[in-house]
């Protein structure tokens, strides 16, 4: 388990560098940081430290021992086209598991970029049996799925764009409440590492310049969720439940982006400020043109 921002927090490992006390007391929350923990016994420790401390477990969930090789989702394209497919199980397997660890310990869970159906289910079912249990998923996930994978490292992430049916039960998942927030899961790689297919390319793709524009262009203008629930989902809850930011309001740091709504826009990946340019989205026309960007009241970033 990785402690932000000031360390590293290792459990139940010997020798382990684990971060002092005054440290932890001040972090926002435990995360495994993209590698789920594998051993019942290591996240059970783990979660009861954190619910100590009255922090955050924010959980990357799979079991590697289902993923078999695998690298995009074990539907009708990886059928099809030759692929070993990553099954939907080594997702929700881990919600699970650590689903019941959170009813022993009483820590605070929140579950990082689901993409299947069966982990909306196990959330939502978990959020009525009374748990602290928030998630997020990714604008990927709300709105590709693995029949819009191509031949690119460019679809390739982890976990990968699954079925219409689970991009189905998400969206549903966003409408009643059960999927907390909108994460990008941005994921910079160079060039390089993401131009050998979908085989050999890394996991990751790069979100932070389109993910308000995907969203606002396929849930918003489309009518699935209103512009105040996109923002409830990418800003408000957020906040919220990370204890982040600072409330919109006279004599609070400005921290915000401006939008123009009714302008639109080409993907371009080439004109990204990332370094990292691998986008699902590219050639996309999206609305929702960013024009400034402000932290801590100064203007960071605006469109030239």
């Amino acid at each position: 388990m990785h402690v932000h921002p000031y360390g590293t927090l290792t459990v139940g490992r010997a020798g382990a560098q684990v971060a002092p006390l005054a440290e932890m007391t001040e972090v926002v929350a435990f995360s495994d940081d993209g590698s789920g923990v594998q051993e019942d016994a290591v996240m059970r420790e783990a979660m009861g430290t954190a619910a100590g401390l009255n922090k955050i477990v924010a959980a990357h969930c799979e079991v590697n021992d289902l993923l078999r090789g695998g690298y995009i989702h074990d539907g009708e394209y990886a059928a099809t086209h030759g692929h070993r497919g990553i099954c939907a199980e080594s997702e929700w397997g881990q919600i699970k598991r650590d689903l019941d660890l959170v009813r022993e310990t009483g820590v605070k869970y929140h579950v990082c970029h689901i993409s299947c159906a069966e982990s909306v289910e196990l959330i939502r079912a978990a959020k009525a049996e009374g748990l602290d249990v928030t998630c997020e998923t990714g604008p990927h996930y709300l709105t590709l799925t693995d029949a819009d994978l191509e031949e690119d490292g460019r679809f390739k992430m982890n976990p990968p764009l699954r079925s219409a049916r689970d991009r189905a039960a998400l969206i549903e998942g966003i409408i009643d409440g059960t999927v907390d927030m909108i994460a990008t899961d941005h994921a910079p790689h160079s060039a390089e590492e993401k131009s050998r297919g979908l085989e050999k390319s890394a996991m990751g793709v790069v979100g932070l310049e389109t993910a308000f524009a995907v969203c606002y262009t396929h849930l918003v203008k489309t009518g699935i969720i209103s512009l105040s629930r996109l923002i409830e989902l990418m800003s408000i809850a957020p906040a919220r439940r990370f204890g982040i930011g600072a409330a919109l309001e006279a004599g609070q740091p400005a921290d915000l982006c401006a939008f123009a709504l009714d302008e639109s826009f080409t993907v371009d990946p080439s004109k990204f400020a990332s370094m990292g340019k691998a986008t699902p989205f590219a050639g996309q026309k999206l609305f929702g043109v960013c024009k400034y960007t402000i932290v801590n009241g100064g203007i960071v970033w605006q469109q030239s």
